[in-house]
């Protein structure tokens, strides 16, 4: 009995020494992960810094000094260029290294390496998607022009100074929950993050959908539903502008398919508002201190860490403070001592499938030009965890990969791809964005940034800028020579006339400077009015928020930083201001029982803010909500149509302008409702559903209880995100926080005789869950407030603001 007994104690014992030693599918290895030796417990940091720390690194040309402020900013001052982006990457690793290296895999399609089989299916996305295969086109593009492979080279080295003085017990914890070791860095990984960022707002589509669309209703009905321009609208090139200092180019002739389309042919071949940004500036003229002032808050995911790192690089001929993309040298976003420079999206069309046509289902050629065509081959190796590598073949014809080849290859991918069309992306061609920042980082006056913007491909972006003198905004980027709407609808691939027609010449990009009004501004609205000759997109993002800093920055006078801030976290909903009057003349309030009384009554009162503590912007966006889906949810319930609805504004102009139209009759029911009756029927459904989620009217149906926010963490641990927090805004209000998206970098620049930033992400300048700098920002993010940027002049400028220093030199 008592061996029996010693012989179970020593099987458990052992079983738990291999438990503790085993990764268990997604769980780490417990012992490792515990030990407090190399485990978790070593990633505990104190807020207090050290005071000085000398570090002797392989590679350095210098001296390099690194002073951090309060909030553990590096301020990188060197010798040279190259010690400057060594530095940069070193610094970057250290607090970002994981961070860089999941973004990178899931941009590669790496993740199932790490992760296992679960995430396979979007490292095949990606792959198929030509993520790789555009990435290799753009670094060999990168690294021919040598002041980009030297600041890449340099860059790439810092990383991997940081990860090879490193040991398991220093890993940053999602390594060690992951269980695997950082691997070094490569150039290409810089290339992978301008992919990603090209994913993020360029790599989306609704063709599928539109064809769809087209079918079912034909070209009257959709030209009518899906407008190329919208009812209200407020251009970031104002109306009215003149675009006669260039000679167009000659506008490609629309494709036969196309025009067959356009026909009403029932024949016709198969093809959400995108994430949001502010940026404006303002001219002297309209500011107090008579120089213009520069803002700019890009509306991305959320996330912790965030998706920036801020940064200050100074060497001979540069001092530039803003913010990077861990993983990419240079600054983004930012300023020097002579510009100012901010970014948001333009939403260009830059992503077309095309119907092939293929000699069998080997797809080995395909009808174009009248002839058959040889396709080409690329196999993407997809390691998986502990599992043999994944072998996927996939097809590629002169426009692009075919991303599915079959419906049993697609599976669970995204509905907006379609399978057996070949995919025309951007992303696909070489670029030097690089350059452009590089360029930006050094500049000097107005002809500098438009010398920069001759790089900038893509994601199209529009560059604000601002010097001391001028103020220019320019809808930026390497944009398709099409015919109008080429790309609204899926393509014929068999047809020269649908290809690609070359490029609009970057000069001939649709740009303004120092307008007669004292300011320019973006918000992601059309670029231009239909004057431009050129074809860019047929719908962009709604234009309530371009509309709304318009109106304010029109009127304001003896404008300050803080007059800029004000307008950054502005919650005006300009969208209640259009429709809200409308809506309420359909409402008899005698009708109402006494939970519908209430909410009415909020509503009527509401001054058409999205405050925190507001009502009435509760009850108004559910309203709507219920609205928009009532008068589309009927007709457009065809999974093919993927719930791609009418616009907004095209729901706008309905209720306003069309309360009879046939569009409000719910076509699931006998009786045929009217414009009343919907209005009526969402308002009551609005109520129900506020009270069935907060019960009576009070303290629960506020906009900022009931609207919850949560900033997660990349690693997708519920106890590394900020958990659900108060806020106010919405998508389509300036301050557009909504569903994990939101302002990103607040930042706003004085220019002037000494430039003055001022900004602040939610988040902090640590990916590291046990350091104090992981989150200390988020509260004053939170709170709609700036910090003043310390900008420092030179390695020897004292400020009580620097904590502790690091000097780094060459072994």
């Amino acid at each position: 009995m008592k061996f029996t007994k010693a012989f179970i104690s020593i099987f458990f014992t052992l079983l738990l020494i291999w438990a503790l030693q085993t990764k268990i599918s997604v769980v780490p290895p417990l012992g490792k992960f515990l030990s407090p030796a190399d485990g978790f417990w070593q990633n505990a940091e104190s807020k207090h810094i050290l005071p000085t720390l000398d570090l002797k690194l392989k590679g350095l040309q210098g001296k390099v000094t690194i002073k951090f402020d309060e909030n553990h900013i590096p301020h990188i001052f060197a010798q040279n260029e190259h010690d400057l982006y060594f530095a940069q990457g070193y610094m970057t690793a250290t607090d970002r290294l994981w961070q860089m290296d999941i973004q990178t895999r899931q941009a590669a399609g790496r993740l199932a390496e790490v992760i296992g089989p679960k995430v396979l299916d979007i490292d095949r996305y990606h792959r198929r998607m030509g993520m790789v295969y555009g990435a290799e086109k753009t670094i060999k593009a990168m690294m021919v022009d040598p002041v980009v492979r030297n600041m890449i080279l340099a860059y790439t080295d810092g990383i991997n100074s940081y990860i090879h003085q490193l040991s398991p017990r220093s890993y940053p914890i999602e390594f060690k929950l992951l269980n695997y070791a950082p691997e070094d860095w490569k150039p290409i990984n810089c290339a992978f993050l301008l992919k990603l960022m090209s994913e993020t707002l360029a790599g989306g589509s609704n063709e599928f959908a539109m064809t769809n669309i087209l079918r079912k209703f034909g070209p009257a009905v959709t030209n009518d539903l899906f407008p190329d321009y919208p009812m209200h609208e407020d251009p970031i090139i104002p109306t009215g502008t003149k675009w006669d200092y260039f000679k167009t180019l000659p506008i490609p002739k629309p494709s036969a398919n196309f025009l067959a389309g356009m026909a009403d042919s029932t024949n016709t071949k198969p093809r959400v508002e995108g994430i949001g940004s502010n940026n404006w500036a303002v001219a002297g003229s309209k500011t107090a201190s008579g120089y213009p002032i520069l803002a700019n808050d890009p509306h991305l995911n959320l996330t912790l860490p965030s998706i920036w790192y801020q940064v200050q690089l100074s060497a001979p001929g540069m001092n530039v403070y803003g913010v990077s993309l861990p993983g990419a040298p240079c600054v983004i976003l930012g300023f020097n001592n002579n510009i100012s420079w901010g970014i948001t999206n333009v939403d260009a069309d830059v992503l077309d499938w095309y119907q092939e046509k293929f000699r069998d289902t080997k797809m080995e050629e395909y009808w174009y030009n009248n002839k058959w065509n040889k396709t080409t081959r690329r196999i993407e190796k997809i390691e998986v965890l502990g599992q043999k590598p994944v072998y996927d073949t996939v097809v590629y014809t002169h426009h692009g990969p075919v991303v599915y080849q079959n419906n049993t290859q697609k599976a669970d991918g995204p509905d907006f791809v379609p399978v057996g069309h070949s995919l025309r992306w951007i992303a696909h061609e070489q670029s030097n964005e690089l350059m452009a920042m590089y360029l930006l980082n050094t500049g000097k006056n107005y002809d500098d940034y438009r010398k920069a913007l001759t790089f900038f491909s893509a994601p199209a972006s529009n560059f604000v800028f601002a010097s001391k003198d001028d103020i220019a905004i320019t809808p930026n980027g390497k944009y398709p020579l099409k015919y109008k709407d080429q790309g609204k609808f899926i393509l014929d691939g068999t047809d020269p006339a649908d290809d690609w027609h070359g490029w609009v010449p970057f000069e001939q990009d649709p740009t303004i400077k120092n307008p007669a009004r004292g300011f320019v501004s973006s918000a992601n609205q059309s670029s231009t009015d239909p004057s431009y000759p050129y074809y860019i997109n047929w719908s962009f993002a709604p234009y309530e928020r371009g509309k709304r800093i318009n109106d304010r920055l029109a009127v304001m006078t003896n404008a300050t930083v803080d007059s800029m801030r004000k307008l950054q976290t502005d919650v005006y909903s300009i969208r209640a201001q259009n429709i809200l009057p409308t809506l309420l003349k359909y409402i008899d309030p005698t009708k109402l029982n006494a939970t519908q009384l209430s909410a009415y009554d909020q509503i009527n009162m509401w001054d058409k803010n999205f405050a925190p503590n507001s009502i009435g912007a509760t009850v108004f966006t559910n309203w709507w909500s219920q609205l928009y889906n009532a008068v589309w949810g009927d007709d457009f319930a065809d999974k093919t149509l993927q719930n791609n609805f009418p616009s907004v504004d095209r729901t706008e102009k309905l209720l306003l302008n069309e309360p009879t139209s046939k569009w409000f009759d719910d076509i699931r029911t006998p009786a045929k409702e009217t414009a009343a009756d919907i209005v009526n029927k969402a308002f009551a459904a609005a109520v129900k559903e506020i009270t069935d989620r907060c019960g009576k009217p009070g303290a629960n149906w506020q906009w900022g209880k009931f609207k919850k926010m949560e900033i997660a963490s990349l690693s997708r641990q519920t106890a590394f995100g900020s958990g659900n927090f108060e806020s106010g805004g919405t998508a389509s209000t300036v301050n557009a926080l909504h569903d994990g998206h939101g302002p990103s970098w607040r930042m706003v620049v004085q220019m002037g005789p000494k430039v003055k930033g001022y900004g602040i992400f939610p988040g902090g300048e640590s990916g590291n869950p046990g350091s104090f700098f992981y989150n200390d920002m988020f509260k004053t993010w939170n709170e709609g407030k700036l910090k003043e940027l310390l900008f420092m002049q030179s390695v020897s400028e004292q400020s009580p603001r620097i904590k502790s220093t690091y000097t780094l030199t060459g072994k």
